[in-house]
Order: C-alpha cells, then sequence, then structure tokens
C-alpha cells in the first residue's frame, strides 16, 4: 500500500455496526475523565497544531510527497495569519520545511510520519478551572493499515512536551472519526468505531468509553460504512457541528446505485433528522449540496479557526459559491477561504484532517 486510499478488498469482510434507535445514546456511568471536555471547535483556539508529512513508504514519488508538503505549508500559512501554528516533525526535517513555511509558524521537534494530526495528534479538553489534558485515543493507523509508529506517540509527546495530563480513552480510534458540540454530545459512524480493527467492545461500552473521555453525556451514531476507505467513513468528512444543534451535512441529490457513499449520507442525514442531542434539542441541519465534479474533497472538511474558516474548493464554482455562503452564515464574522485541496482528497482526508486546535482556557 503506498498511498492512504484504502483498498475496499482488504477489508472486505468487515462489516459496518447497524444503528438500532435513532437519538442520543446515553452513557452509562463510569470513570469519567475528571471535569475535563472537548470543547467545540468554533470556540477560541490557543493555536493549531499541525504535522508534517515524510514517510517514503506512503509517498514513495518524491513529486507526490513534495505536493503533500506544499499544500500542508500553504494550509499553515493561511492558518498563522489568524492564531499561531505548530508543524510537528523531526528536527532532520526543520531545514528544508522552512523554505516553504512562514516564518510565523513553530516548529516543534516532535517525529511525525505524516500529516493527519485530527487523527494522531493531541485532542485536547479543558476544564472549568482552566486545565487542559490530552485525550489519547490510542491511534494504530486505522486500524493496523499503515504504519505510522512515530504519529501513533504524537499525543504522549505533544502532552509530555507540554506538561499536561494524558487521558486514556480506553478506547481505539481517531479525532476526525468523532465531532463535539461542546454542549455534550457527540456524534460519529459506527464503521470507524464499532470495527474489530480497532475495537472489540459493543457500542454501549464503547459510547461509555468515549463520553468520559470526552466529557460527553450522550452520542449519536449513524452507521456508516466500513472497509471501502482507510477511515471507514469518518464522520468529518460528512457532517459537521457547526454549534451546539446546529450540523452542517453535505449530502447528494439521491442515492447512487452501487455508490455506498451517497448512500451513507443520506441515511446519516435520516437519523440526524430524528435525533436529539444531550439537551433535548432536534437538531438544525444545514445542508450543502454535493458538486458536480468529481473531487475527492468535501465541503464538510472544512476548518475553524480564530477569524477565519478553511475549506475546500472542489471544481464545481456554482457548489463552490453554495459553500462560501453556507459557511460565512454559519460563522458569522469569520473569513471564509477556499483552497483546493485535491492532494489531500486523493489521499483520504482534507483540510480538517490536518488540523488540530488547541482551545484557550
Amino acid at each position: 500500500m503506498q498511498r492512504r486510499t484504502f483498498l475496499g478488498s482488504l477489508a472486505a469482510g468487515v462489516a459496518a455496526g447497524r444503528l438500532t434507535a435513532p437519538g442520543p445514546v446515553r452513557a452509562r456511568a463510569m470513570a469519567s475523565s475528571g471535569g475535563f471536555w472537548l470543547p467545540g471547535e468554533a470556540e477560541p483556539h490557543e493555536r493549531t497544531f499541525m504535522q508534517w508529512p515524510v514517510s517514503r513508504e506512503t509517498y514513495p514519488r518524491r513529486r507526490e510527497l513534495d505536493a503533500t508538503q506544499r499544500l500542508i505549508a500553504e494550509i499553515a500559512n493561511a492558518i498563522v495569519l489568524f492564531e499561531p501554528v505548530v508543524m510537528l516533525m523531526a528536527p532532520a526535517h526543520r531545514a528544508a520545511a522552512q523554505r516553504l513555511l512562514s516564518d510565523a509558524v513553530e516548529i516543534w521537534p516532535i517525529p511525525t510520519d505524516d500529516l493527519w494530526a485530527r487523527d494522531s495528534g493531541p485532542l485536547f479538553v479543558r476544564s472549568a478551572a482552566g486545565a487542559l489534558a490530552v485525550v489519547d485515543l490510542n491511534f494504530n493507523g486505522w486500524g493496523n493499515r499503515m504504519p505510522n509508529p512515530a504519529d501513533a506517540r504524537v499525543a504522549a509527546r505533544v502532552a509530555e512536551a507540554m506538561g499536561l495530563p494524558l487521558i486514556d480513552s480506553g478506547v481505539v480510534g481517531e479525532g476526525g472519526g468523532v465531532e463535539a458540540d461542546g454542549d455534550g454530545t457527540l456524534l460519529a459512524h459506527e464503521s470507524s468505531w464499532v470495527n474489530p480493527n480497532r475495537n472489540r467492545l459493543d457500542r454501549a461500552e464503547i459510547t461509555a468509553r468515549l463520553c468520559a473521555a470526552l466529557g460527553a453525556e450522550a452520542m449519536i451514531w449513524a452507521p456508516g460504512v466500513a472497509g471501502r476507505d482507510i477511515t471507514d467513513d469518518h464522520i468529518d468528512g460528512l457532517a459537521r457541528f457547526v454549534a451546539p444543534g446546529v450540523v452542517m451535512i453535505q449530502l447528494p441529490d439521491r442515492v447512487r446505485p452501487g455508490d455506498p457513499w451517497s448512500a451513507s449520507a443520506i441515511e446519516t442525514y435520516r437519523v440526524l433528522q430524528d435525533a436529539t442531542d444531550a439537551r433535548g434539542r432536534r437538531l438544525e441541519l444545514v445542508v450543502v449540496p454535493e458538486p458536480a465534479s468529481d473531487s475527492p474533497s468535501s465541503y464538510a472538511n472544512f476548518y475553524v479557526f480564530n477569524g477565519g474558516v478553511l475549506a475546500s474548493t472542489l471544481g464545481d464554482p456554482e457548489a463552490d459559491a453554495v459553500a462560501v455562503r453556507v459557511l460565512a452564515r454559519l460563522f458569522p464574522g469569520r473569513e471564509v477561504m477556499m483552497l483546493d485541496t485535491d492532494v489531500l482528497g486523493a489521499l483520504g482526508g482534507g483540510i480538517h484532517c490536518a488540523t488540530r486546535e488547541q482551545p484557550r482556557v
């Protein structure tokens, strides 16, 4: 395997868990994260963390690695105009990276394999007393599909470098596989959690452990698609909390024959229509149409930071314009910027996948 894109034949026998009831699954009592919770992404940030891609096993062709590094630098250079950015990398890569990165981007000497900071980077939780901790989701290379030994240690190394507690979530997964509204509710696809390549636990136990680690009270599950991409259908490529009680989702106009992604999107939408959050609210669903292009990226994979929103252009000017208007309405007072991220889309991710926020305390 040379790229992050996963060949479905390697996991053809893995089936997605099925939804048994709409609405939130209440977490049963268990050991909590000690009063910490995961804030919503739109809350103020201290900084953004990113990871420098270097793995020649993942990028055997130098031009692919160069293109990926240029785009990661472009994303970092855009965000750093609004808030501090830390790029993680081994010291040996610093000189080459600095030729692409803005002088304002800070480099920390923490080794990385690849760029997916959302999945393997530090997941910060905050307490009412103003303390921070890092939750460890025990990243295993998306179900042991990719060798990422350095990335598997990034969260712990950042916590150690910052002198922060490290909370073991008790589950295996990735940050892109779960959405949080910052007000007690989580959202995820079962396919990327209730899956033996990550967890041999039932949905109730995974719900309890995730809610405890992330300071949530309820979780909304949709089935998702297992075994057809490396992430097993991460939720952040489809549906995102933009505020408590509000979800943006990218939808096709119909289920296309033989296309599990269109079926999953519409099924997730129907689940959300019937769901209530931890506060008993029915969700407001904001739909962004799928573009007419064949872009592998997604409008839903945007990143919110202090004063701005960064999202992908998808090769359909009309759909791109709709996405800009929707994001501007959902995040008033923030500048909406768009980038061509097909390089990341071809690798199985996007802007959100490449970033991780540190909340301000």
